[in-house]
């Protein structure tokens, strides 16, 4: 068992994600990587920012604590999330998540086992979900 008070220490300062990430992105560590390669992490995505096409070996759960943000399934359209929101992401499912285009969105994302990063969410495929979901 480990307890982690407010923040695990020796653990890797608030930083930009840049890699993986579109926009401007802060991820926090809440818990350094354990040896099955589960991730605890605070993220913030400002308007517009978002993950790459991702999945996990083991899935993921959101928990969205600040603003509104979307998160869409390959393949499926993008679905709006608000703080209080929890999110089920099963293992091997191809997804994105981030803020809106005019919303910032703070997560706790739990990753079970390693995340497989992908391709780089198209602009004009960004653009043309928010679209249509701008329509519902």
């Amino acid at each position: 068992m480990q307890i982690v008070r407010g923040r695990a220490p020796d653990s890797t300062p608030t930083q930009s994600r840049t890699e993986t990430f579109t926009g401007t992105v802060w991820g926090d560590p809440v818990l350094p990587t354990t040896a099955e390669g589960n991730t605890i992490n605070s993220v913030t995505f400002t308007p517009g920012a978002r993950t790459y096409w991702h999945h996990h070996t083991g899935g993921q759960i959101l928990v969205v604590t600040a603003g509104r943000g979307w998160v869409c399934t390959h393949g499926e359209q993008p679905e709006v999330i608000r703080a209080g929101d929890v999110v089920w992401v099963p293992p091997g499912e191809r997804h994105w998540h981030g803020g809106t285009v005019d919303t910032v969105m703070t997560h706790l994302a739990v990753s079970l086992g390693p995340t497989v990063w992908l391709d780089e969410v198209d602009e004009n495929e960004y653009r043309a979900l928010v679209a249509l979901e701008g329509q519902r």
